[in-house]
């Protein structure tokens, strides 16, 4: 490099040393520093302890970390496909040719954007097995109240139906996406005697396969890391059936002083994201399509 190179580098670097700073601080060290916490017995105050494999090694005896993975797969398994449907639906009825659609688009898209506090507690409201809306519905059906959040067989369900608010986010990135679709490959559709069903299931929906393809993974990424409803609403339970890994291992980290174990959990988190992450993609191949003429 010449002189006038090596001033330019040190130029560079120094006004991108903040972000270099702040990725070696809060990002670099985190990762570095549990992967070696993990390995130890360490409370979060004084001198870790080396134990080695440990923390892991317990994690196969640990009732409730078997529990709380299972709660954790049951909402994603669940929450996952359920919201790539809702937005699905909520994307074609957005694209509809009506006057009033910028406003269904706006109060579709309002949940998204209200802290998870707020809404958390709205959601306390309709699920209210007394005078909750949701069970008010249930009534004009003749279903009896149902006890959403104090039933551990409901309570679960309850949080997935929680995450279908944030919905219509998703809705309005699908709907760019049917937008992007050629009109002409409707007309032609249309002139071949399709119906509206089949425009959508050979048109519609292996066109917009990669923005679905999109969703699945950002889903899955919160999915695994559902946290807030548990503690806000449920505080795990009623008998640990809300709770999720996450809370599981936050309860580990900041109430039973367990910070080496509470890092074991995360790496397993990690690994088990990057696996299934995997596995989407390569699996993605098979249905996703990228070209117009796929």
């Amino acid at each position: 490099m010449s002189r006038r190179e090596r001033y330019n580098l040190m130029i560079g670097l120094l006004f991108i040393s903040p972000w270099i700073i702040g990725f070696l601080a809060f990002l670099v060290y985190p990762i570095v520093s549990s992967a070696y916490l993990s390995f130890t017995r360490f409370s979060g105050f004084g001198v870790a302890q080396w134990i080695g494999w440990g923390n892991y090694t317990r994690m196969a005896q640990d009732a409730l970390f078997w529990k709380s993975l299972y709660n954790t797969a049951y909402y994603t398994l669940l929450a996952v496909p359920i919201g790539v449907v809702v937005a699905t639906v909520l994307a074609v009825a957005m694209n509809q040719r009506l006057r009033e659609i910028p406003i269904y688009r706006a109060a579709l898209y309002l949940p998204s954007v209200l802290p998870i506090y707020a809404l958390s507690f709205i959601f306390i409201w309709l699920l209210n097995p007394r005078y909750g809306l949701l069970n008010l519905v249930l009534r004009w059906f003749g279903v009896p109240p149902i006890d959403w959040l104090g039933n551990p067989e409901w309570a679960k369900f309850s949080i997935v139906l929680l995450a279908q608010l944030g919905a219509g986010q998703y809705a309005l990135i699908f709907l760019a996406s049917i937008r992007g679709i050629p009109q002409t490959l409707y007309d032609s559709a249309e002139i071949d005697g399709a119906t509206q069903w089949h425009k959508f299931r050979f048109i519609t929906l292996p066109l917009i396969t990669p923005v679905i393809l999109y969703d699945v993974i950002i889903g899955l990424g919160l999915g695994l890391q559902v946290f807030a409803p548990s503690y806000i609403i449920t505080s795990g339970g009623p008998v640990n059936s809300t709770l999720f890994y996450v809370y599981y291992l936050y309860n580990n980290a900041f109430r039973y002083s367990q910070v080496g174990y509470a890092s074991a959990l995360s790496w397993v988190l990690f690994i088990l994201s990057v696996v299934l992450a995997y596995g989407i993609f390569r699996w993605s191949r098979r249905w996703v399509n990228y070209e117009v003429g796929s």
